[in-house]
């Protein structure tokens, strides 16, 4: 299972969205620190899920790297969120 694809699952599983989207950006990334040549260290998602309503920009983003934990501590270097409630 790629990064990507592992991202995608556990969000999937923890915050239950209506709409999600995981881009492997890393591409636009290479030579940069914390980039591999092989690719997946970059990534942005694209996010609604009714779990958002109600809480703070910040609160969302919490919910989304505490889900992420291992990962970010792992193979991602970096991530943007572009996050919204129903």
């Amino acid at each position: 299972m790629t990064v990507r694809d592992t991202l995608e699952e556990k969000l999937k599983k923890a915050l239950n969205p209506t709409n999600i989207e995981v881009i492997d950006e890393s591409h636009k990334h290479a030579g940069h620190a914390g980039a591999r040549p092989e690719g997946e260290t970059h990534f942005h998602v694209n996010m609604t899920s009714e779990v958002f309503t109600g809480k703070t920009r910040i609160a969302q983003q919490r919910l989304v790297y505490g889900t992420l934990k291992e990962e970010l501590d792992g193979p991602v270097h970096a991530l943007s969120l572009k996050l919204k409630g129903c």
